[in-house]
């Protein structure tokens, strides 16, 4: 029989604490992590094309701290940021609100509209893993993940700051202690309990209490030193009864104590409590313009009450399970700085186009470099990374080297091609390093003479086919190919794995690509230039290397055949690429309120952007990201 959690609390704790430890001896090493920034993004919801060209990229981040989205395990990225050179993030953020995933059972499918129908994602690969490690052993496994990350969430507060938890049944009493131990009982604010809906419908069929409200834990840093800011609401027309008294002057008052009368004209309001019942879910307000179709969306109400309350204008704010981007949304509207990381491409795109519908200031779109977590404990037949490359190489058709000759378990060979094969890590984005790797591995991998190198990856960075291109000048023998997201269901019993090498169903695909037709430009006077960009076509890669089941890929190949370019979600062009950093100047993507609904489920395929003249050669950079979160570039020159 399994211990119970009660049971379990303490090495929770005493594993957390370790783990913290751990992370902040790293943070100050030489392997600390950094952030690899994908995009400035300067949002713009032209879909013709504007003169935004006049500021310099210095300009936009001089004196200033550029609000971050980031893409990657939280864990990691919180370690990024207390490792930055940037000393507004070491103890610099007033406010975090998170609402961290509560059902062990959600199965965090994403639904995706296209023209004529929907379709379902499943999770990316590092999205399994991290989904399968939080609910290995129920809510035991969750406290595991929650603990190292509250605490270095108290590490990045600042001495005045706060942070708000949103929880509810599933595990809200067992993470109180956690934030007991972390911040002290001492700093314990409130527990606020919001109110979701009224009883009707569905709810009202429930066998026993209808579930109504969520928990939210407030604690503050420092008891005597935290920002808040008291706010009131209005009185409702029974409490206006009650001043009932008028003076000399005409003026509205009530009888307090024999000794006091609180004129109404004087009074702000009725103090908020820490029930709220005033602001509705999205369980009753269906139509509601802010609802963008992410399933643990908050309203932005909930979100203006905790920062107006626990924050100052141009305090930083931060939510590191961001999903929609309702924190960063309203932080923008309310002159406050941000940042959000979510582990989800679909969660990153969706506050992506939030940002930029928001007309935000300008922010960066930045991701976790390199992954570095290794091992993984679930019920499958491997316990180990490596275990899984092996496997990975196996399907492949490579051969595993003999004991002496190499060793990583990553990496194999075909004997009758002389060809490595390099299986990259799940928990990992394959770039220019991985690639680099490969290639040192070619060329010296038991004295070299090995005809290709083929790298096969799970997850890859957003620039990868730039990163490709670069490592073929070294050397061109060199080929990457995806792994199909959805083998780690086909794993789960060593029957299925078993059946996979007998029938050789495993199909190993050559990445996505965008191409696009030649560049016209067009004089508008002396000093400008009209630049027209156009998407030509979009080599969608191979539909069984995509998390769907079968009745959408066959769903998707009807699309790929008739329409490719109306898979794209979201494009964004760089005028002045230096091949260093992106910065998208003009974005479009799918459901941009400001088309016409009928065209609202494609993004428009030509861009006109209005530039200086430049004189010398102009290299002209276009990013797209699909439905499924897979990043594109193409460059023109």
């Amino acid at each position: 029989m399994p211990n119970s959690i009660i049971d379990e609390l303490p090495r929770i704790v005493k594993e957390g604490k370790k783990e913290v430890e751990q992370i902040k001896e790293r943070v100050q090493s030489q392997h600390r992590l950094s952030l690899q920034t994908c995009e400035l993004v300067i949002p713009t919801k032209e879909t013709t094309g504007s003169d935004m060209f006049g500021s310099t990229q210095k300009d936009l981040i001089k004196d200033r701290h550029i609000n971050q989205l980031i893409y990657g395990d939280n864990l990691l990225v919180m370690q990024a940021l207390l490792a930055s050179k940037n000393t507004l993030l070491k103890g610099g953020i007033d406010l975090i609100y998170i609402d961290p995933p509560f059902d062990s059972k959600a199965d965090y499918r994403t639904k995706i509209k296209l023209l004529s129908d929907e379709i379902e994602q499943k999770p990316s690969v590092i999205e399994q893993f991290a989904y399968s490690d939080t609910w290995q052993d129920g809510t035991v496994s969750y406290l595991k993940m929650l603990y190292p990350r509250l605490a270095l969430m108290r590490e990045l507060l600042s001495e005045k700051g706060s942070i708000y938890v949103h929880v509810d049944w599933h595990a809200g009493h067992y993470v109180k202690i956690l934030l007991d131990d972390i911040f002290g009982k001492e700093n314990f604010q409130r527990e606020i309990i919001w109110h979701l809906a009224g009883v009707s419908g569905y709810k009202s069929l429930i066998d026993g209490y209808v579930r109504g409200h969520d928990t939210i834990f407030y604690y503050s840093k420092n008891k005597d030193s935290k920002i808040f800011n008291k706010h009131f609401l209005p009185y409702s027309k029974e409490q206006l009864k009650r001043f009932s008294g008028v003076d000399e002057n005409g003026r509205n008052y009530k009888v307090i104590t024999k000794d006091r009368v609180l004129y109404l004209d004087e009074s702000n309001g009725v103090p908020i409590s820490d029930v709220w019942s005033d602001i509705a879910s999205f369980q009753t307000v269906v139509n509601s313009k802010e609802i963008t179709g992410y399933t643990t969306q908050k309203p932005e109400a909930l979100l203006e009450r905790i920062i107006k309350a626990s924050s100052n204008e141009g305090s930083l704010v931060a939510d590191f399970f961001g999903g929609s981007g309702t924190t960063g949304a309203v932080a923008e509207r309310l002159g406050r700085r941000w940042i959000m990381s979510d582990i989800g491409k679909p969660a990153c795109m969706v506050m992506r186009k939030r940002m930029v519908d928001k007309d935000a200031k300008p922010f960066y779109y930045q991701a976790i470099g390199d992954y570095q977590k290794e091992v993984f404990s679930n019920q499958r037949e491997y316990k180990r990374i490596g275990d899984l490359s092996e496997i990975v190489l196996q399907l492949y058709g490579a051969s595993l080297f003999e004991e002496g000759q190499c060793s990583h378990r990553h990496v194999g060979h075909l004997r009758q091609s002389r060809s490595l094969v390099y299986v990259d890590s799940p928990n990992k984005l394959t770039g220019i390093t991985t690639l680099k790797k490969a290639i040192d591995l070619k060329q010296n991998l038991l004295g070299g003479g090995w005809s290709k190198v083929v790298v096969l990856g799970w997850n890859f960075c957003f620039d990868i086919i730039a990163a490709i291109n670069e490592v073929k000048q070294i050397d061109s023998q060199i080929e990457v190919l995806i792994i199909p997201p959805d083998l780690l269901d086909k794993l789960r019993t060593k029957s299925s794995y078993e059946k996979l090498v007998r029938t050789g169903e495993v199909r190993f695909s050559s990445l996505q690509y965008l191409t696009l037709k030649p560049l016209q430009k067009d004089d508008v006077d002396d000093v400008h230039e009209i630049l027209t960009i156009t998407l030509e076509n979009y080599i969608l890669l191979s539909p069984d290397a995509l998390p769907l089941d079968d009745k959408n890929k066959k769903m998707l190949q009807d699309i790929v055949r008739e329409s490719p370019l109306s898979l794209i979600e979201y494009w964004s062009v760089d005028p002045d690429y230096d091949e260093v950093t992106f910065v998208s100047r003009w974005q479009d993507y799918r459901d941009n309120e400001n088309k016409d609904k009928k065209d609202r489920m494609q993004v428009v395929k030509t861009a006109r952007l209005t530039v200086p003249r430049k004189q010398g050669k102009r290299k002209v950079c276009v990013k797209t990201v699909d439905i499924f979160g897979y990043e594109s570039i193409a460059v023109l020159s």
